[in-house]
């Protein structure tokens, strides 16, 4: 379960702020445009890349936390200079989204174009609108955009805004060094907050780069890199703040601690806390006995604990838990696990936390661990801070091993946790001696997609039937989360789109979509499918793909090179069954099934084709599943070898045969 973050120390911040402890400062830096170098102008060639498009000359940023009315805010001045070299650097640079959050703002931008002749044209202030951009992530976020003018090969474009992050101080700040584009100098001013009194200091960590500071005037504080080069997402990559270099300015005390001195002390403090959260009482004892009721084996009892805590207590964080937006605002903060269980509801931690009271009172040992998202980061335990490790769920001890629980995700089948948290160190929590174990990554079978069709081709190659798809494990968990907060229509709309993406030309109806906020049975899409054209027919001879769910999917992994390695969120399964009845007077006149081939203990492919004794119905059987033994990342030498297997999955996907229209049935319509 994912942890909110909370910061005691910006309560603080505020609290001396609000008292007065601290004034408004002006931020250092005036209005000017640099003056552009003649060299800056007639560069012909880019610095950092040779072929890059467009090159940015420098970029700086100047963060601050000040005081605005009383309330502490971060202020970031940022200002590039970007030189175009190509028109398919015209294009890329010609439109400029600068993104924000919730709670920020983007004020007082200004850009400019500097033609090759040294013509000046200036953005005007209506020519900046907001809309929202997708990355390649799916990730939706809004920005101010802009549209450069007079933009072309050997111009440069320049521009600089406000970015306001209200109602915080620089408190674990990630502040980026790579662009879309090569960059040749980038440099970061920071400021420091300083108050009479405050005990903190602010921090800078680099991650994936050497990094040191140089003293500024002002009281600012500078770090600066060179010669970056573009960075480019791309497809089942390590989270990119994994492979690209930043900077992490925080707050905190200097108490020179030892990474494992920190840890240790971090997992008593983590149990200390949370030991009160977790205490067992007469209400208590009663529930468990109440939910084991008749189970015998440890495990079963565990399960019957885990199936009464999702069921019986409401997530207030969870959108699929009935609670309306009122209710929420109503709830008032649980203090004991017997609170928990009379009212009902509670946030995740509340009712990760019932559990672990629960199997305490059974008579287990259950604990709570800390651990690290992966899919943001991968935890660093040689950095002594708990920022990577916000996460958390119950360990329970069985014999000689430690079982994890979370039955606050709502959607996470039992023995599973979220993928983000699976495979990770998690520290579990100790009054005398806190340890490093390891959660397990569910295999393969667990994360399943079983998809099954019945069709009818007609003469013409139009394909129709009904088709269901059962998604379970992660596959599962992440079909509710996207729909559980949709309208039937809005979640129809996404299977339509799913499907097209594929097939164009797909008509869907009769749509079914089963067990959104059902956490125990699997999420279902069932239809009715119309694909005109789906075969391709010529002269007496149709030819068809069997392989339904895979017609029109292009290959994993399109680029013959690749800079990242390669990352897999979860190990993964599929299984298919297609019937596929044939047109009258059409017989297969070539029907070999595809070759099955493997990789070990990491990825297997079994395809099979069979026809009815009368000729009249094709089945299509498929298995597939990789990520066997735990294999989710592979390094960059090895992409060339995985791209092939997967090439060669995606050939024998797109397996043709041919049906050949009898003699009897052409001498019929001749």
């Amino acid at each position: 379960m994912m942890l909110p973050r909370v910061s005691s120390l910006l309560s603080l911040a505020i609290f001396c702020l609000a008292i007065g402890l601290f004034s408004s400062t002006a931020l250092a830096g005036g209005d000017n445009w640099k003056p552009v170098e003649p060299s800056e102008l007639a560069s012909k060639t880019p610095v950092v890349e040779k072929d890059a498009d467009a090159e940015a000359i420098f970029w700086e940023v100047r963060l601050l936390d000040e005081v605005d009315s009383g309330s502490p805010r971060t202020v970031l001045r940022h200002y590039l200079r970007i030189k175009i070299f190509t028109d398919r650097g015209r294009e890329t640079q010609s439109r400029i989204d600068i993104p924000y959050l919730k709670n920020w703002s983007i004020k007082d931008i200004a850009a400019r174009t500097i033609k090759p002749d040294g013509t000046i044209v200036e953005v005007k202030k209506d020519d900046v609108f907001e809309r929202t951009i997708v990355k390649s992530s799916g990730l939706k976020l809004k920005a101010k955009s802009f549209a450069m003018p007079g933009v072309e090969p050997g111009a440069i474009i320049e521009y600089r805004w406000r970015e306001v992050r209200n109602d915080q101080i620089a408190y674990y700040i990630r502040l980026q060094f790579q662009r879309d584009i090569p960059v040749q100098t980038v440099k970061y001013y920071v400021k420091p907050l300083s108050l009479p009194g405050f005990p903190y200091g602010m921090r800078g960590k680099g991650f994936g780069m050497d990094l040191s500071f140089n003293k500024e005037k002002d009281g600012y504080y500078s770090a600066t890199q060179t010669n970056m080069p573009a960075f480019h997402e791309e497809p089942r990559m390590p989270p990119e703040d994994a492979v690209r270099p930043w900077l992490l300015i925080y707050y905190s005390e200097d108490k020179k601690l030892s990474a494992e001195q920190f840890w240790k002390d971090y997992g008593k403090e983590t149990f200390e806390t949370n030991k009160s959260r977790m205490k067992v009482n007469d209400e208590v004892k009663q529930a468990a006995a109440t939910a084991i009721g008749d189970a015998s084996s440890p495990q079963q009892k565990l399960e019957r604990l885990f199936e009464f805590c999702r069921a019986k207590i409401k997530n207030v964080n969870s959108e699929g838990s009935g609670l309306s937006a009122e209710e929420r605002d109503k709830f008032k903060e649980n203090k004991s696990p017997a609170d928990t269980l009379r009212r009902g509801m509670g946030t995740g931690k509340d009712i990760d936390l019932l559990f672990a009271a629960l199997a305490n009172a059974a008579g287990f040992e259950a604990r709570m661990v800390r651990l690290g998202d992966r899919s943001d980061f991968f935890l660093d335990k040689s950095f002594p801070d708990d920022y990577f490790i916000q996460t958390y769920d119950i360990a329970v001890r069985l014999g000689e091993q430690w079982l994890f629980y979370d039955p606050a995700s709502t959607y996470v089948p039992q023995g599973m946790l979220r993928w983000e948290e699976e495979g990770q160190d998690a520290l579990l929590s100790d009054p005398k001696e806190p340890v490093w174990i390891k959660t397990p990554l569910s295999p393969p079978d667990r994360s399943k997609q079983k998809r099954t069709a019945k069709l009818r081709l007609a003469e013409d190659g139009a394909l129709e039937g009904d088709v269901r798809i059962e998604y379970y494990g992660h596959f599962a968990v992440e079909r509710k989360n996207a729909n559980d907060g949709d309208s039937q229509s809005q979640r129809e709309e996404t299977l339509r789109s799913l499907v097209k993406e594929r097939m164009s030309t797909a008509e869907l109806s009769e749509i079914k979509i089963d067990n959104v906020n059902d956490p125990a049975k699997p999420f279902v899409y069932a239809y009715h499918v119309r694909v005109p054209a789906y075969a391709q027919r010529t002269g007496k001879r149709i030819f068809l793909q069997p392989a339904f769910f895979e017609y029109g999917a292009g290959p994993m992994f399109s680029a013959s090179t690749r800079k990242n390695d390669v990352y897999f969120h979860y190990p993964w399964s599929e299984d298919d069954e297609v019937e596929i009845e044939l047109p009258n007077g059409y017989l297969p006149d070539s029907a070999e099934s595809p070759a099955p081939f493997s990789a070990g203990p990491i990825s297997e492919y079994k395809p099979s084709i069979g026809i009815s004794k009368d000729g009249k119905l094709l089945v299509y059987k498929r298995s597939f599943f990789f990520g066997g033994g735990g294999n989710i990342m592979f390094p960059v030498a090895g992409y060339p070898q995985l791209k092939r297997y997967f090439d060669v999955l995606n050939k024998q996907d797109n397996h043709t045969i041919t049906l050949k229209q009898s003699a009897a049935t052409a001498a019929s319509k001749n």
